[in-house]
């Protein structure tokens, strides 16, 4: 990390994204500030920034915020029209926002400076082909799942102040033998009788469970043909599978080969060790608790399958439960292995690679 050779004429642009409107600020090659310009966010706002910018002089690079959410069409534009932008990750610190105050300008100047002095060098997820895809049924298909457990544990709560009577018909049951009972209660009779509306909650409550199953089955087998058709070899992977691959892909983004090196990607994942040493204890090591937290999670998952089923996991395991070290800490080994792993066989990776060589990694 560096900060950039430029001269006077060459422009840097940082942008602060909101949902309708944009904020951008000009700096010249030297940091001086040359401009600022409100813009909306749409196709023609994207035009005017890239207008203005080009008339300051030499446009060297755009810094945009929120490359993920309200910048992405902003980040398409500039892409299409030959200026990829660099993704501006946060805003500064509270100790510098009390310095210098807040505002959708300041946000701006800052990301144009992050991008000047090297700070800001990730290149942005281009969202535009098959990972985009996983991502967008992945979100669907979570967010039914958590919708389906909400349903059943509220039916089970609800149960739980039901007459005496039908508590006893229907708590003995099994969970799909109580959601196929309740949906089949009817509700006949006046509402303002709690017994009523009883029977008529169990019964929504059921069936919306019934439903988001369904559901749930529809965008698991569509996010299995996506992830295998993207990544073949990650999902065959031992202890992977679709669940854990199509999270792995999307934190990786359409173009992986934007993550310099397998170290870059455990980062990511928040699976790389962060030191913690100072004067006598050099050289030790904390948990690392940053990275994509979803990410960390799936490896979690991974390396547990592969601690119970996978013989040179095992072996591992018990080795290092021999040199002393305890099982989160052999995890968090076997996360940074498996991270390193994972970066090996996603798709634009593996397919730089020799034949020969993925197969050993596999």
């Amino acid at each position: 990390m560096g900060s950039i050779a430029l001269e006077r004429a060459d422009v840097v642009v940082g942008v602060d994204t909101h949902k309708d409107q944009h904020v951008a600020v000009a700096l010249d090659g030297l940091g001086a500030r040359l401009g600022e310009l409100f813009l909306d966010a749409n196709n023609d706002g994207y035009a005017q920034l890239l207008a203005w910018a080009m008339s300051l002089g030499q446009v060297h690079r755009f810094g945009v915020e929120g490359c993920g959410s309200y910048g992405l069409g902003l980040a398409r534009f500039l892409r299409r029209h030959g200026h990829p932008p660099v993704e501006v990750s946060r805003p500064p610190r509270a100790g510098e926002r009390r310095l210098s105050g807040k505002s959708d300008a300041i946000d701006a100047e800052h990301a144009a400076r992050a991008v000047l002095a090297g700070i800001a060098t990730v290149t942005p997820k281009l969202a535009d082909g098959q990972v985009e895809a996983i991502r967008l049924v992945k979100i669907a298909r979570d967010t039914a799942v958590k919708a389906h457990s909400t349903a059943i544990i509220t039916l089970k709560a609800v149960l739980v102040t039901a007459a005496q009577e039908l508590r006893d018909e229907l708590e003995p049951l099994t969970d799909f033998r109580l959601v196929t009972a309740c949906a089949c209660l009817e509700a006949t009779g006046d509402f303002a009788d709690p017994n009523v509306a009883m029977r008529h909650t169990l019964a929504a409550l059921a069936r919306r469970w019934i439903e988001l199953h369904d559901e749930i089955k529809i965008h698991s087998r569509l996010l299995k043909t996506l992830t295998r058709a993207a990544a073949p070899e990650l999902v065959d992977a031992f202890g992977i599978g679709h669940d854990v691959a199509a999270q792995m892909l999307i934190t990786a983004g359409d173009n992986s080969d934007r993550v310099r090196n397998e170290a870059a990607f455990a980062k990511m994942c928040g699976a790389c060790p962060v030191p913690a040493g100072s004067g006598k204890t050099s050289g030790r090591h904390r948990l690392n608790r940053g990275g994509n937290r979803q990410a960390n999670a799936a490896l979690y998952r991974a390396v547990i399958v592969r601690m119970r089923w996978h013989e040179p996991t095992i072996a591992y395991v018990n080795k290092r439960t021999a040199d002393g070290l305890s099982k989160k800490d052999i995890i968090r080994c076997l996360k940074r292995y498996l991270a390193r792993e994972v970066y090996q066989l996603l798709p634009e990776i593996s397919a730089a690679r020799p034949p020969e060589t993925l197969r050993a990694v596999a």
